[in-house]
């Protein structure tokens, strides 16, 4: 990628808000754009990494067994009321509806309905189970106190996925299943979640688990033990029976050394049980030839919140300047080098496209900075808010054919031929 065809300028960053610097690092640089309260755009390079963390979740989710499908986002109102979740969601402002001659539609704020629509048509024997469907796509929430950027939005892309089985027992081993997956997923793209006992809350069910960041900019306490690992969201402690559902669902008897610390909720799932198939007449024929109802699991993980966790996560603080930009993880970035040259300079300027050309040619993620009449030291700097995690400068050595190659992460820099520095980055 060539930066100047990026429209993108000399970056000045100002008043970074405190609560969510990473974030506002980003909308100060054009790589998000709002168009509204919890309505954003993507540029290149978020999206990018976007991209990234939505192909990990595939490829993990297909190593596990996981069947992609896709469904609409835009949705008939009759799905919705055969669950007899429509007037609630609609009463309390959650759902956006459109109403037309041909009917009203929901813009879908969750997937259970419409993933049990499609699976009832598809399961219809005890021979097609266990199988969990999952999708990737946007979900629409009309949220009143939007927050933290795309930590709590209006429209946001998700993975939600669905588990189905025969009973209680083979409900859990698909839970099981899909819990080491999302474990997979957040370690490859760089993020050290826990996993914490948690409130089934509105969706109902016997058992869920939620995927939480350690973070000061999370909305949600929770209580942790960081020898044990064992944690609990504090809404478990509302029920009346929460001392007995720890024991019997999780095996946690004591709680006196759990500590209050603030953590960002990232991903979630859930043992539904057969709640929404008696509401929606989810049924498959048995062994006996008799009716049954599937046995659920539902599991989501909020990718756009993936997304903003991990750019306040790898953010970089100058000691003189305060924070200054990224470091992303190379499991996730787009790109893996960035080449700065004096573009002014027709020899540097020619052995930086050279570069650039071989590097394309070999299929390595770069990115040329060509935009002219910017100093080396601001083309540093932007290689650093755009989060590429190597660095070439083309210096006076250039002559002798070589470059300098900087890991951003840890400083070190060392001074190669072109093709070393393929090889080098071939291996990364």
């Amino acid at each position: 990628m060539k930066l100047s065809q990026t429209g993108m300028g000399r970056t000045k960053l100002n008043n970074i808000d405190k609560m969510y610097p990473g974030q506002s690092i980003l909308m100060q640089t054009g790589q998000l754009v709002q168009y509204g309260a919890g309505i954003f755009g993507y540029n290149t390079i978020p999206l990018l990494v976007r991209k990234n963390i939505e192909k990990i979740i595939e490829e993990t989710l297909n190593k596990y067994g996981c069947i992609e499908v896709q469904l609409p986002t835009l949705q008939p109102d009759t799905i919705w009321k055969n669950s007899g979740r429509y007037d609630e969601y609609v009463n309390d402002g959650t759902m956006l509806i459109t109403e037309s001659n041909k009917g009203t539609f929901c813009l879908a704020p969750t997937g259970e309905e419409a993933m049990l629509e499609f699976a009832r048509e598809k399961l219809k024997s005890y021979k097609n189970l266990p199988v969990t469907y999952y999708q990737i796509g946007e979900k629409y929430r009309n949220e009143i106190r939007t927050r933290g950027y795309l930590l709590r939005g209006k429209a946001f892309p998700m993975l939600d996925a669905y588990s189905f089985d025969l009973n209680e027992e083979n409900m859990a081993k698909s839970y099981e299943n899909v819990r080491k997956a999302f474990l997979e997923i957040f370690e490859k793209i760089g993020l050290n979640v826990i996993v914490i006992v948690a409130d089934n809350g509105a969706m109902g069910g016997k058992k869920s688990e939620e995927f939480m960041l350690i973070s000061s900019q999370g909305e949600d306490k929770i209580l942790y033990d960081e020898k044990t690992k064992i944690g609990l969201n504090t809404e478990i402690l509302e029920r009346e029976d929460y001392e007995e559902y720890l024991k019997n669902e999780y095996g946690i008897e004591d709680i006196s050394g759990l500590k209050e610390i603030r953590t960002m909720e990232l991903g979630h799932i859930f043992q539904l049980g057969t709640r929404y198939s008696e509401m929606m007449n989810g049924k498959y024929i048995n062994k006996e030839g008799n009716e049954a109802l599937y046995y659920m699991g539902c599991y989501g993980i909020g990718i756009s919140r993936t997304l903003a966790a991990l750019y306040e996560e790898c953010l970089i603080n100058d000691e003189k300047w305060g924070p200054c930009g990224f470091i992303l993880p190379e499991s996730v970035a787009p790109f893996k080098v960035q080449i700065v040259a004096k573009m002014e300079n027709e020899e540097k300027a020619n052995f930086a496209k050279k570069i650039y050309e071989k590097m394309q040619k070999e299929g390595i993620g770069t990115i040329l900075d060509d935009r002219e009449k910017i100093t080396m030291g601001e083309k540093i700097k932007d290689c650093k808010v755009l989060g590429t995690p190597y660095m070439i400068v083309i210096g006076d050595k250039q002559g002798q054919g070589m470059l300098e190659l900087e890991n951003i992460a840890t400083g070190d820099r060392e001074m190669l031929t072109i093709e070393k520095c393929i090889e080098r980055m071939k291996m990364i």
